[in-house]
C-alpha cells in the first residue's frame, strides 16, 4: 500500500503538470515518427496514448515516458513499404510477446554487459538517422520550406529565453501554423501524410493471414523491433535512475513493455519505447510518479480527438524543424571532443557501433558489434596484464616460476611461451598463488606445460591454486591422466 500511494500519489500536482507538458510536445514527434515509419499520423498517435497509458501501469520505471519512437520507427519503413500497415501491427504485437518472453528471462540484466561507449554510439546514431529521415522533406521544395523551417529553429532555441512555462516545439507549431495559414503558403501540410484521428481508438485484430508465412515475414522485424525496443528503454531507465537518484526495475520495464505494445498492436498503434528526450522533459518538469505517464498518454489523445482539424493544418516544415531539434540534442556532442581524450578503445567502440547503424539502419546490429568489440578490447587488455618471472634455486637443479595475473583464453598463448622447456633441469616449481584460471583454455594451458616439462624428463610441481583454479583444474586437467596426455599432445 505504501508502494501504491508512493509511486502515484505522492507528489500528484507536479505529475499532472509534467503530463500536460509531455503531452504538448509528444504531438509532434508522435506524428513526425509516424511519416518516418510511412503510416498515417493517427498511427502514432494511437501507439503513444496506448502506450504510456499501459506502461503507467505495468512498467518498472516511474516517471519514465514511453511512446511512439524515432528509432522504433527507423525499423518498420522497409516493413510499411513492402507489406503494408496490416502487417506492421501484427509485428507490433509480435514485438510485444518477445518483450514479455525477454522480460520474464531476466534479460534486462544483459545490460550490464553494454558499455558506455556502445551506449553513446547508439544515441549518436540514432540522432544521425533521426536527421536523414528529414532530407526528403528539404529536398526539391521551395524556398518557403527553407524560411519555415530556420525560422522553426529560431523559435526553437530562443524562445527559452523569453519563458518555458510554454515548450517552445509546441510555440513554434503554432506560430508556423499561423504564419502558414495567414499568408495562404503552398506548402505541405501534416493532413497531406494521412488521415488524423477523430475518435478514440477501437480494439482490432491485424487483417493478415495468421500462419507461418506471415510469421516468416514480421519475426526479423519482430526480433529488431523487440531489441531496439528494450536497449532504449533500458539505457533511458538508468538515465531516469541517476537524474531521481531512485532504482529501477529492469525486468519489470521489460514485461511492461511487451504488455504496452500488445496493446498498442490491438488499439491499431505501432511499436514504441521509452523516450529519452521526452522522459528527461518529464524529470525536468517536476514528474517522479506513474501519474506523470499516465498523465501524458490520456492528455495527449484528448487534445489530438477533439483538435484534429487544427493539427491536419500544422506544415510539415514546422515538424521538420522539431525533429532537427531532436537530432541535435540527442546527439551527444561531448563524444566528440572525448575522442582525443578517452582510451582510443572506447571511441573505436562508439565510431564502429555508430558506422554500422548508419550504414545498415539497423540500431540492434550497431549495438552488437559494439558490444562485441568492448568484449574482445576488453579481454585483449586483460590478457596482457600477465607475468611471468623465473628464478634458479638449489644450486640451479630447481627452476622456480612465478605466475601474476589473468590466465584464460586471451592470455593462455603467452602462458605457454613464458616456460623454457629446453632447459635441462632437474625439477620445475610453477608458483600461482596470485594468478587465477578462469576457463577450460587456461587448463589446456597448464595440461601442455607440466607435459612438456615431463616430456623433457623434468619433475614439475604445481603449487598455490586458489580454490576456484583448484575446482577447475581437478575437473578438467589432463596432465595427470596418462591416457589424456598423448591426446593432448596430439593437437
Amino acid at each position: 500500500m505504501n508502494t501504491l500511494r508512493q509511486e502515484w500519489f505522492s507528489n500528484v500536482r507536479n505529475d499532472l503538470l509534467a503530463g500536460l507538458v509531455v503531452a504538448l510536445a509528444l504531438i509532434p514527434e508522435a506524428i513526425a515518427f509516424s511519416i518516418i515509419a510511412g503510416v498515417d499520423p493517427k498511427i502514432g498517435l494511437y501507439a503513444s496514448f496506448c502506450i504510456a497509458t499501459v506502461i503507467a501501469f505495468t512498467g518498472g520505471r516511474p516517471g519514465m515516458i514511453s511512446a511512439a519512437t524515432g528509432a522504433m520507427a527507423l525499423v518498420m519503413v522497409t516493413l510499411v513499404k513492402d507489406h503494408g500497415l496490416q502487417y506492421l501491427l501484427a509485428a507490433t504485437l509480435l514485438t510485444g510477446v518477445l518483450q514479455i518472453v525477454a522480460g520474464a528471462l531476466r534479460l534486462g540484466a544483459l545490460m550490464r554487459f553494454v558499455s558506455r561507449s556502445v551506449i553513446t554510439g547508439f544515441v549518436n546514431a540514432l540522432a544521425i538517422l533521426i536527421f536523414m529521415a528529414q532530407l526528403p522533406e528539404l529536398t526539391n521544395v521551395g524556398w518557403q520550406v527553407y524560411a519555415m523551417v530556420a525560422a522553426g529553429l529560431a523559435i526553437i532555441y530562443l524562445f527559452p529565453y523569453i519563458t518555458r512555462a510554454v515548450p517552445s516545439p509546441l510555440v513554434t507549431i503554432v506560430v508556423l501554423t499561423a504564419v502558414s495559414l495567414a499568408l495562404g503558403l503552398d506548402v505541405r501540410t501534416v493532413g497531406d501524410m494521412g488521415q488524423l484521428p477523430d475518435s478514440l481508438p477501437v480494439f482490432l485484430l491485424p487483417e493478415v493471414p495468421w500462419n507461418l508465412h506471415t510469421l516468416g515475414i514480421i519475426f526479423p522485424f519482430s526480433a529488431t523491433l523487440a531489441v531496439v525496443g528494450l536497449l532504449e528503454s533500458m539505457m533511458t531507465a538508468s538515465i531516469v535512475d541517476e537524474l531521481t537518484d531512485t532504482p529501477s526495475n529492469k525486468n519489470r520495464e521489460a514485461v511492461g513493455q511487451g504488455v504496452a505494445n500488445i496493446a498498442s498492436g490491438l488499439l491499431g498503434g505501432m511499436a514504441g519505447c521509452a523516450m529519452i528526450g521526452q522522459s528527461v522533459i518529464n524529470v525536468k518538469s517536476g514528474g517522479r510518479g506513474r501519474l506523470s505517464t499516465l498523465a501524458a498518454g490520456v492528455l495527449l489523445l484528448l487534445m489530438v480527438v477533439f483538435a484534429g482539424n487544427w493539427v491536419a493544418r500544422i506544415p510539415m516544415a514546422a515538424l521538420v524543424a522539431v525533429m532537427i531539434m531532436v537530432s541535435i540534442g540527442t546527439f551527444n556532442w561531448a563524444s566528440i571532443r572525448n575522442l582525443r581524450d578517452h582510451p582510443r578503445s572506447s571511441s573505436v567502440v562508439m565510431l564502429a557501433t555508430v558506422a554500422v547503424v548508419v550504414a545498415t539502419h539497423d540500431l540492434a546490429r550497431g549495438v552488437l558489434v559494439g558490444v562485441l568489440l568492448s568484449g574482445f578490447f576488453f579481454a585483449h587488455k586483460v590478457g596482457m596484464v600477465l607475468h611471468v618471472g623465473a628464478r634458479s634455486e638449489d644450486e640451479g637443479r630447481v627452476r622456480s616460476y612465478l605466475v601474476i595475473g589473468q590466465v584464460f583464453f586471451a592470455s593462455a598463448e603467452r602462458f605457454v611461451a613464458s616456460f623454457d622447456f629446453k632447459e635441462v633441469i632437474e625439477k620445475v616449481r610453477i608458483d600461482v598463488s596470485r594468478a587465477h584460471f578462469w576457463d577450460i583454455t587456461a587448463v589446456s594451458a597448464l595440461d601442455k606445460v607440466v607435459v612438456k616439462f615431463r616430456r623433457e624428463g623434468t619433475d614439475v610441481e604445481v603449487i598455490g591454486l586458489n580454490q576456484a583454479s583448484a575446482t577447475m583444474v581437478d575437473r578438467f586437467a589432463v596432465h595427470d591422466k596418462p591416457e589424456a596426455v598423448e591426446q593432448l599432445m596430439g593437437h
